[in-house]
């Protein structure tokens, strides 16, 4: 639903950085469907950002948002 605040095997906090990664990925995204050569990869942007250990990369890259599924039945 909501990216959690903190890493669940850390505890670092991830939450913070999480909506640059998803804008960031989101023009990635379009450069590649466009068939441009991208200027930087989501391991540049997770490393950019200051992601460094692998369970927070977990927590932003396998995070997916289901709020806008599930508000229709509040």
């Amino acid at each position: 639903m909501i990216i959690p605040v903190r890493c669940f095997s850390c505890g670092k906090v991830v939450s913070q950085v999480y909506e640059e990664f998803k804008v960031r990925c989101e023009e990635y995204q379009k450069v590649v469907k466009s068939g441009e050569k991208p200027t930087e990869t989501p391991k540049e942007i997770l490393d950019d950002l200051g992601v460094d250990r692998y369970c927070c990369r977990r927590m932003i890259i396998s995070h997916v948002d289901l709020l806008q599924e599930s508000a229709p039945y509040e």
